[in-house]
């Protein structure tokens, strides 16, 4: 018998309720609700509004249908909201590109070394894990008055239900889990000064944490705690048919990587910058962020959002690999004028900067599968996993010269598809929770297979032109 599922997907720019259809052999959707989702600054701090958020899952399960069998939530990492003794929200959760963790995480490593750190969570530095943001915060009435902290999904998830749970996958990008036992360390929170009982219990994916308050739905609708990292749903969407993939999830990040049984903690991990974040079944998710899609969607906002399909095609026929910017430098992360920071990178490697925009997206695409082939390369070497296939899944599945970069660059075939991946893994892990499908993750993969479209990209040689480019960055400018 088939079930109807709402996957709640929160990306960093929308929001979107999804409606699925599940059989034990086929998966169907549509779109339910589509929502905004953006930064709102509020005097000197960048702030999510997450009741719009949670207003736009509200309006999106009724649109999903009174006949729901159950919800579940995924969405981007490491924020979170504060409650007091009474459950009520300390203001409106803090936006990880604000500039209050500048300088912090290294003012963290000097009570917890780096190396230390890493040995623990596994976690590649980022100035936004929740790790810092928690540091940062230190000495605030909202940190002094917080009782508990929710993150974003759990805290959609306790306004649906009043449960007050943590997901794990999302739990293990806090810089805060320890990543061999899948629990809160103790020791780090002791070291940090962070109190214990801020957090709460911890669960897996396909764990039921509660039923729909009566406010919210008709009837005894389950919410299902899925992979509420949306990468980590993605990952579950990937439609790999052997062990042998790399993956690269797209959208205003790039996150890529490769699955393991069991996290790498080595010092040459720690200094390539490669997290270990948990996945469903006991994975782990061994990869690095790069930044993504952000660049050229900051690009486009600055130029007064052109029509992209046209600047696509115009960059299509730039001359390949002109400039290239390292696209995990963190100068890029702020929001404001890409395009004269993608120049002053440019220029400061030694290289023209991009004289017209298609010339810019070129430059940002070009960019980006560097970086795909980079982390891809690297995944592979520090954790002994042969990589056959790059499966690229999320929104960058639609930009088919990015696509076709990647193979290019990794010297691999690609297959992209489906840009609904977390969604996919949020509503199957559902289905399976539910007892409408069975299976591990192979079993859940080749129901994506078999419900999405998917385009392959072979590699068209050129590996020497992407070598050179690779040296632009890695090799100093004489002095």
């Amino acid at each position: 018998m088939g079930v109807r599922i709402a996957a709640v997907d929160l990306g960093a720019s929308s929001g979107r309720v999804m409606a699925f259809d599940i059989e034990a052999d086929r998966v169907g959707f549509t779109e339910a609700h589509r929502f905004p989702n953006g930064p709102v600054r509020l005097g000197d701090t960048l702030h999510w509004d997450v009741l719009a958020l949670y207003q736009g899952v509200l309006d999106g399960l009724r649109a999903a249908g009174p006949e729901l069998d159950s919800v579940g939530i995924d969405s981007w990492a490491v924020d979170y909201g504060l409650l007091d003794a009474t459950g009520a929200l300390l203001g409106n959760p803090v936006h990880y590109r604000d500039a209050r963790t500048d300088g912090v995480p290294e003012a963290v490593h000097a009570r917890v070394p780096a190396a230390e750190l890493y040995g623990v969570t596994g976690l590649q530095v980022l100035p936004f894990n929740t790790v810092y943001q928690l540091a940062a915060a230190r000495g605030t009435p909202q940190l002094a008055a917080a009782r508990q902290l929710l993150l974003i999904p759990d805290l959609l998830g306790h306004w649906l239900t009043g449960a007050r749970v943590t997901e794990v996958t999302n739990a293990s990008t806090t810089g805060l889990l320890d990543a061999r036992t899948r629990t809160w360390s103790a020791e780090l929170l002791s070291r940090l000064g962070i109190a214990e009982g801020l957090f709460t219990p911890l669960v897996e994916p396909g764990t039921v944490i509660g039923e729909l308050l009566p406010h919210v739905g008709a009837g005894s609708v389950p919410v299902v705690a899925v992979g509420s990292h949306d990468t980590a749903s993605a990952v579950v969407g990937v439609p790999a048919a052997t062990r042998d993939f790399a993956y690269v999830a797209t959208g205003t990040w790039s996150l890529v990587g490769v699955e393991l049984d069991t996290p790498v903690l080595t010092e040459a991990g720690r200094r390539a910058n490669f997290s270990n974040e948990l996945g469903v079944d006991g994975t782990v998710r061994y990869l690095r962020n790069v930044m993504g899609l952000w660049l050229l969607q900051e690009c486009l906002r600055e130029w007064g959002d052109p029509d992209l399909s046209g600047l696509l095609d115009a960059a299509a026929g730039e001359p390949g690999l002109t400039a290239v910017v390292d696209a995990g430098d963190p100068a890029f992360i702020p929001p404001g004028d890409m395009p004269a920071r993608i120049a002053a990178a440019c220029t400061r490697t030694g290289q023209p900067a991009p004289a017209t925009r298609a010339a810019v997206v070129r430059c940002v695409l070009d960019s980006l599968a560097l970086a795909h082939r980079r982390a891809v390369r690297q995944a592979a070497e520090l954790s002994g996993r042969r990589v056959g296939v790059v499966h690229v899944v999320g929104g960058g599945a639609r930009n088919r010269l990015l696509c076709r970069l990647t193979a290019d660059a990794c010297g691999l075939p690609v297959i992209a598809g489906p840009v609904e991946a977390a969604a996919y893994g949020n509503a199957l892990v559902q289905a399976r929770a539910l007892g409408a499908v069975t299976g591990g993750l192979p079993e859940l993969r080749a129901l994506v297979r078999a419900s999405a479209e998917l385009v392959r990209y072979e590699p068209d040689g050129g590996a020497e032109a992407w070598r050179a480019a690779e040296e632009r960055l890695t090799t100093p400018l004489p002095v």
